[in-house]
């Protein structure tokens, strides 16, 4: 991929940020973040930044200019409070749904050439009745951040059928890495840095989960972008599976401490027992995970105490 212009929406986000690293040494890349979860910071020097919210029509279709490509990441998930869009249901779907919206229409009305590429979440499915979860795995999301993306789809494919707009989906599971600010890694780190002799999990601890470093997202997303059909969509994991019992007690070895493990039994609102992708199809686009959890809890623990301090000592 080289030599297009390219437009990243949440640009200035945890994944964004790093898609846009990817993008910028051969691609006029430009960032619309409203700033309202990202950070100025995380924008690498070489793309372009203008402070968009993709709920105003206007300022985004003023903001587009000719692009080749859009990945479309903006959207509000969590806060700090709830989790999954339970808090303000009313504004994540403005943003999530409304934007989308926004964003499939200044494509149709003023650059219908344009490919877009729409990053779902594996939320769409809420709880599989089997795991690995293909894409045609029954789409049924139990949170209100599920939903909205699970509409993102639908229009998606609706604005390809009828519209004939160049539109792919990506389904991401769950990724980590550096410039996560919260969710499950982080949070066992930042526990541990705080007491390194007792890891609160919420939970049972044996709720399953997929994980994918950030750098194999980015290829997945690079990938999905050139290679991907339009109106179809893409699980895109590390396609293995680990219970969160197992990774606290991968975090405690990686931090090299002694401690304890402490299941609260009670975990929070949406959150799912399974998610592990089948990423048979993406793989198919030439996908391959390149790092494995073991190497990406060291390189999170390198990320993660240069940032905010030692762990264990």
């Amino acid at each position: 991929m080289h030599d297009l212009d390219i437009v990243v929406t949440g640009g200035a986000g945890f994944i964004g940020s790093h898609l846009v690293d990817a993008l910028v040494d051969k691609n006029n890349v430009l960032v619309l973040d409203d700033l309202s979860s990202g950070s100025r910071e995380f924008v690498n020097d070489e793309a372009d930044f203008m402070k968009v919210d993709i709920r105003d029509k206007a300022a985004l279709r003023e903001a587009l200019d000719s692009p080749d490509l859009i990945f479309h990441l903006a959207a509000n998930a969590h806060t700090k409070e709830t989790s999954l869009g339970w808090d303000d249901p009313g504004t994540d779907c403005d943003v999530n749904v409304k934007g989308t919206l926004n964003v499939f229409e200044a494509v149709r009305h003023d650059h219908p050439e344009c490919r877009v590429v729409f990053v779902s979440s594996a939320a769409v499915y809420g709880e599989p009745d089997t795991v690995p979860i293909t894409e045609d795995t029954a789409r049924n999301p139990q949170s209100p951040y599920g939903v909205h993306k699970r509409t993102g789809e639908l229009h998606a494919n609706s604005y390809v059928r009828e519209i004939g707009l160049d539109v792919v989906s990506v389904r991401i599971f769950n990724t980590y890495g550096p410039r996560q600010p919260r969710y499950v890694i982080y949070d066992f780190f930042e526990k541990l840095r705080k007491d390194s002799s007792e890891l609160e999990v919420l939970g049972t601890g044996n709720q399953v989960r997929d994980y994918c470093y950030v750098s194999d997202t980015v290829q997945g997303l690079t990938l999905v972008a050139e290679r991907g059909t339009a109106g179809e969509a893409y699980n895109l994991g590390g396609g293995e599976s680990i219970s969160i019992s197992e990774l606290a007690n991968s975090v405690i070895d990686v931090c090299d401490v002694d401690a304890s493990v402490r299941f609260t039994s009670e975990s929070w609102t949406g959150d799912l027992d399974r998610l592990h992708a089948d990423i048979s199809k993406i793989k198919k686009l030439g996908f391959e995970p390149n790092v494995g959890l073991s190497d990406g809890l060291v390189r999170f623990k390198e990320y993660y105490e240069s940032a905010e301090g030692p762990v264990g000592q």
